[in-house]
């Protein structure tokens, strides 16, 4: 009887051995498609953006108090003093046609070795036309704004434009407002033949403003009297001067318009360290008139 039960046990083990190692056919539906591939844009480095700036320009190096009025062509110059990057681009025919800074830091006499006139040098580049009577060695970029004193910052400027016209007053309204940011110089020129410029575009951006300077190298106080606008002579330009209000204020309100500031000869804006500022109105309170 053992036996017997034996014999019946053994094939039906064996059968369900053989149904347990059939193979199961793989579903179709569960294989793994092929991913796409996603290309990730990164942005630019720092450096490429610099050699973007830079090309079609060879980059040189020189001396800040470099005296020389020579100028190589189709480069590009460091001219910030220290460790500020202010960049200076020449043309075809040498002449300093750009210069860009992303902030100007201005001069700190107490950490940087500057002269008791507040230069950083004793003197300027020898371009040539700074020997003419009329014509200053013009800073692009100012010592008290950070800029060198070689011939890639320095342009034959108009004495008067140079110390009391707009090319000063530009360079007040920055240093009044601690420095700026974006600055870009654009100098154009009558011929290809001539370092003396004929015209400067400066855009600059101070307390979040964008400010556009826009100037021919020309004498201002001759161009108003040209233009009849010397009949207001007891009112300086000056940001330091003080003057007779009634001489700008035309309607006697006690109370200055832009309009009547800039009938005046004044370029705006008028910041609040000016003698204006107090007598007119600074809606947004930054500063600024006439932004």
């Amino acid at each position: 009887m053992k036996n017997n039960l034996t014999y019946l046990a053994f094939p039906l083990v064996m059968l369900l051995l053989a149904g347990c190692t059939n193979e199961t056919e793989p579903n179709p539906e569960s294989k793994t498609e092929p991913q796409e591939q996603v290309t990730v844009e990164t942005e630019p480095t720092e450096q490429a953006e610099t050699n973007d700036r830079f090309t079609g320009y060879d980059l040189i190096e020189v001396e800040g108090g470099d005296l020389s009025g020579d100028r190589d062509i189709n480069v590009v110059v460091d001219i910030g003093y220290g460790e500020r990057e202010y960049w200076a681009f020449t043309n075809e025919h040498g002449q300093l046609v750009k210069v860009i800074a992303d902030e100007i830091i201005l001069q700190n006499d107490e950490l940087e070795d500057v002269t008791s006139s507040g230069r950083y040098y004793s003197d300027e580049a020898k371009v040539p036309g700074v020997e003419h009577s009329s014509l200053d060695e013009g800073h692009v970029i100012a010592d008290s704004l950070g800029g060198v004193s070689n011939a890639f910052n320095i342009t034959p400027q108009d004495s008067t434009l140079n110390r009391h016209g707009d090319q000063a007053y530009m360079e007040s309204v920055i240093r009044s407002a601690g420095g700026a940011t974006d600055f870009e110089a654009i100098i154009t020129y009558p011929d290809t033949e001539t370092q003396i410029p004929s015209h400067y575009e400066y855009t600059y951006t101070v307390k979040g403003n964008v400010i556009t300077d826009s100037f021919d190298n020309v004498n201002p106080d001759e161009v108003n009297e040209e233009l009849g606008l010397t009949e207001h002579a007891p009112v300086s330009a000056s940001p330091s001067k003080t003057g007779d209000i009634t001489s700008v204020d035309t309607n006697g309100n006690g109370q200055v318009t832009i309009k009547e500031a800039k009938d005046a000869g004044f370029t705006m804006p008028i910041t609040s360290d000016h003698w204006l500022y107090p007598h007119m109105r600074d809606n947004d309170g930054d500063g600024m008139v006439g932004e």
